[in-house]
């Protein structure tokens, strides 16, 4: 199941739903939505760039942000007194800070722009507003983060990529 492209919206978020349906499977965020929904969806993300080198959260740090990746990509990293080991290259299509989004503890890894990239954030409470007025979609978001943690977990090179 994946991102349909005759369910492609026809707003700011067209690329987005374009980058899920071309993502490799493994990484993928499965979203099955209407055109309508993916307008109402638009409303509680916030779009955002990040240049080529730049973090955009750093291990330890406790925030809940969900980044949904339109484009670009990002290295998940650890740092230590060595320098970096990294874990992970995640792309268009796919989502980054999910382990902090549902489990409330501070970020796990770092976050870098591996090049210019098109995010789309989604913060806890705006999720928390989806869930009030939109309860299905976000379920159906829910379902979807959860079925991609699982495909990371069951990776072992990916398992600790959970941010």
């Amino acid at each position: 199941m994946h991102t349909a492209l005759s369910s492609t919206p026809a707003n700011g978020l067209q690329a987005l739903a374009l980058a899920m349906a071309h993502a490799p499977a493994e990484e993928r965020l499965d979203l099955t939505l209407n055109p309508a929904q993916w307008d109402i969806l638009q409303g509680y993300l916030l779009p955002h760039r990040l240049p080529g080198g730049q973090v955009l959260f750093a291990r330890g740090v406790q925030d809940r942000t969900l980044y949904f990746i339109e484009s670009g990509g990002l290295s998940v990293h650890l740092e230590d007194d060595k320098g970096r080991l990294r874990l992970a290259l995640v792309g268009a299509g796919s989502v980054v800070g999910e382990g902090a989004f549902f489990s409330h503890l501070p970020r796990s890894a770092t976050v870098q722009a591996s090049a210019d990239c098109q995010l789309w954030a989604l913060t806890a409470l705006r999720f928390a507003e989806l869930g009030n007025r939109q309860p299905a979609m976000a379920l159906s978001l829910s379902m979807g983060l959860g079925a991609l943690m699982a495909r990371r977990f069951s990776q072992r090179r990916r398992r600790v990529a959970c941010t």
